[in-house]
């Protein structure tokens, strides 16, 4: 009889409180075979997440380039998406990590497709994302009544068009360009009316109701939160 093949599963492990972890993201996780553990090179922040879970189960370790070379990254997909298949191939149930939600900016579903695509089942596990984390932190609200939210890669080349746009924002992965943000903001009068949240629920967790308060560049892990003028 042929063996029947393993699943792959997309598990959000949150921002970075384990306490955020879902009940079902600590089931799938205890249950898997292998944990698959992005690797940006200087941080595996999920794997660090779920440590108190994975009771010594095998790390695959997914290389997951930070940086804008596309082509580096998709071939680092790629990779993780073989490894994984192989493993699913001898029927080993793996669940990879990501952080936040994996339908939210997250590379994971970049290898969710591939695994598909070579005839594999995948699943994903819904997670805390980060903003919502970061809105509880601040104790602001994301919409409220007829408001709309627009979530916007801070990156993106774009942004102030989309900062024209009558809704609450949610500007995520800010912490490459936060001061040009800033004085953008500060241009536009509207950094009155924005937050920040640095590092939610991990450790050196910085957070500015006011985001005119900043001084110092936070990292890459910022979101900040605009309120529409209405």
């Amino acid at each position: 009889m042929d063996q029947k093949q393993g699943i792959l599963y997309g598990v959000g492990v949150g921002p970075g409180d384990p306490e955020l972890l879902t009940v079902k993201a600590v089931r799938v996780i205890r249950e898997a075979d292998v944990v698959a553990a992005p690797n940006t090179g200087t941080s595996r922040a999920a794997l660090d997440i779920v440590q108190d879970y994975i009771a010594g189960k095998p790390i695959l370790d997914c290389p997951s380039p930070m940086h804008r070379d596309r082509a580096a990254a998709k071939a680092a997909y790629a990779r993780t998406a073989e490894d994984i298949c192989a493993l699913l191939e001898r029927g080993k149930t793996v669940a990879m990590l990501t952080l936040g939600d994996p339908t939210v900016y997250s590379t994971y579903m970049y290898v969710h497709r591939l695994v598909e695509e070579k005839g594999y089942e995948a699943r994903v596990i819904p997670g805390v994302p980060s903003f919502c984390a970061a809105a509880a932190a601040l104790g602001t609200p994301l919409c409220e009544g007829k408001e709309r939210l627009l979530i916007i890669p801070a990156g993106y080349e774009g942004l102030e068009e989309s900062l024209d746009v009558e809704a609450n924002k949610v500007l995520m992965k800010a912490g490459r360009s936060i001061t040009e943000l800033q004085d953008l903001l500060r241009r536009r009068g509207e950094l009155d009316r924005a937050s920040l949240a640095a590092n939610c629920g991990m450790e050196g967790e910085t957070l500015y109701p006011h985001f005119a308060d900043m001084d110092d560049p936070t990292g890459y892990f910022s979101i900040v939160i605009v309120r529409d003028k209405d």
